[in-house]
């Protein structure tokens, strides 16, 4: 094996281009742009989505019966003049219910005046030989309703509905057909 002589003179420099490494050319940087942006607002929009759209469309649905079920009911019973009760044998007063709200710890309070109509004209009757029961009822559907509950859509018609289902349970027959407020006020 013939050795090469060694050449004496330095190595040839190379061009600066290959000395270095090669950057990163602007569309390779561009083309992660939309991956990043996707996975980044996936979550917001699908948390935009459903706090705009769906749940107003669920609450919406859902206070719907409520709504109407009270109203035929309303327009169904005859009532006094201007949007009043109608009062008399087949009606029951319950005046200044004052009950501390769920979760406040008694600072909040509801207090509301309400009549109780139905089709039987023994209604009264029956809410006088009954009153410690039914107050009792009373108070305990209505301390059982938190701050927001009361601040929902359509909560007076809930209230309606359980006073009512609880009223006619309590009597063991249905006596009870509609709860119209007089005063309702939240402090």
């Amino acid at each position: 094996m013939s050795a090469k002589p060694e050449s004496k003179e330095p190595p040839a420099e190379k061009p600066a281009l290959e000395a270095q490494p090669p950057a990163k050319s602007p569309s390779a940087i561009a083309a992660w742009i939309p991956a990043v942006a996707s996975v980044l607002l996936a979550p917001v929009a699908c948390l935009a989505v459903v706090q705009f759209v769906l749940l107003p469309r669920f609450v919406k649905r859902l206070s719907a019966p409520v709504a109407a079920e009270a109203a035929p009911a309303e327009a169904a019973a005859p009532k006094a003049a201007e949007g009043k009760a109608p009062s008399g044998a087949n009606s029951y007063d319950f005046t200044n219910v004052v009950v501390n709200l769920s979760g406040t710890m008694g600072t909040r309070y509801l207090k509301t005046t309400f009549t109780v109509t139905g089709s039987d004209a023994a209604l009264k009757q029956q809410f006088d030989s009954n009153k410690a029961r039914l107050t009792d009822v009373t108070l305990n559907v209505l301390s059982a309703l938190s701050l927001a509950d009361l601040e929902e859509a359509g909560s007076k018609n809930v209230i309606r509905d359980r006073l009512v289902s609880a009223y006619n349970q309590a009597l063991g027959h249905r006596v009870v057909e509609q709860v119209y407020f007089a005063d309702f006020l939240i402090q």
